[in-house]
């Protein structure tokens, strides 16, 4: 099973980001209606990744913890009882720490209120959000099923055609958020959870999890500090990476890097260390489409260029125009690839690489040359 973690968590494993890892569904077990409440004082290891948590079976807000599914940097999730409305939910606590700081919590109550006013199929609702003894915490749906990560992980690169119906529901999750001013900043398989669709046309349904709510508040209250970004790095945009002020636009790229990875089964730029990583997605062109995976379409390959460019202004404007254009580029015969081929939605002026700078010189061991 899995659950439809809140923002600010991660998946197992990672540092931080958004998600949580899988675990077993709500089962027909007896459930007692009651117990003790617990306070994070006599609790640390609620928010501390590697520790147990000691939540088992307590009570918190009304939601009685059966087991932890996910942790992260900033938060634990866990699958909760809740107790008054009988349902299982997932419940993602926040550090202790986040509480205290006064603009972080104005600002956790305004844009989780934000969220949950966003009804959208492919959008995990959000329950409740509030505080309780010094915690901040969010329930929101269980979702039974997988993360795309596993997906990836377990089948490789995906059919175009299943690829293209996990994207659409993806960028129109994302454009609602983007229609309430909110931007996700961290796009990524993990927080992508396909559950089982509702008949062989709709054989999967996929939610987006994990909306940068915290992210954004973490940036504007000290927890992040200067030369930080929140996002994942073989799918943060460049603007990310630099610190400038950031819109729906830096969703299109990150969502770019998902799909490529969905029909590649690899992101689109992979370097031996983080540095040269993070300046591939700020100076390097993406690789073509069609040359790292046989039969796609060289049509794609203009799409994605611009899906990826590195100035926000030069990609497509919503989610759902990429993923238009991708799919109408991907039912294409490849063979008749060409300008001919072109729909008229394709941009012409397509991003053109130019030679980046030569990195300072504390970096240049780390980077291959850039001179001829």
């Amino acid at each position: 099973m899995r659950p439809a973690p809140a923002p600010g968590g991660a998946t197992p494993g990672e540092a931080a980001g958004g998600g949580a890892g899988p675990g077993p569904g709500g089962g027909g077990r007896d459930r007692p209606g009651t117990a003790p409440a617990v306070h994070p004082d006599t609790h640390p290891g609620l928010p501390a990744a590697g520790r147990d948590s000691g939540l088992l079976g307590k009570r918190i807000a009304g939601y009685l913890v059966e087991e932890e599914i996910g942790r992260g940097g900033m938060a634990v999730v866990y699958r909760a009882f809740d107790v008054k409305l009988e349902r299982t939910v997932a419940l993602k606590l926040l550090a202790p720490e986040l509480a205290r700081n006064d603009t972080f919590r104005k600002r956790f109550a305004h844009e989780s209120r934000v969220a949950a006013a966003i009804d959208h199929p492919h959008i995990v609702p959000v329950f409740e959000a509030g505080e309780t003894e010094g915690v901040l915490y969010i329930a929101m749906r269980f979702v039974p099923g997988q993360d795309l990560r596993a997906l990836l992980d377990r089948e490789g690169p995906l059919p175009p055609v299943t690829a293209g119906r996990i994207a659409t529901q993806v960028a129109s999750a994302l454009d609602a958020a983007h229609a309430h001013d909110l931007v996700h900043r961290d796009v990524k398989p993990g927080n992508i959870l396909v559950a089982e669709g509702t008949d062989r046309d709709h054989p999967e349904h996929v939610y987006l999890t994990d909306f940068g709510l915290t992210k954004k508040s973490l940036s504007l209250t000290g927890f992040t500090t200067v030369g930080q970004f929140v996002g994942t790095l073989d799918y943060v945009a460049p603007e990310q990476i630099s610190g400038k002020p950031v819109d729906g636009r830096c969703d299109v790229y990150s969502l770019a890097c998902v799909v490529f990875e969905t029909l590649t089964g690899v992101p689109p730029f992979r370097r031996d260390d983080d540095m040269a990583l993070l300046w591939a997605h700020q100076y390097d062109p993406p690789p073509p489409l069609s040359e790292e995976r046989a039969g796609l379409p060289e049509a794609a390959d203009e799409v994605f260029a611009v899906a990826l460019a590195k100035s926000p202004e030069e990609r497509y404007g919503t989610c759902l125009e990429f993923v238009t254009e991708l799919r109408a580029a991907l039912a294409r015969d490849g063979r008749a690839g060409g300008a001919g081929g072109r729909t008229s939605r394709v941009r012409s002026d397509v991003w053109q690489p130019t030679p980046p700078p030569e990195p300072p010189a504390w970096a240049r061991p780390v980077f291959r040359s850039l001179g001829p």
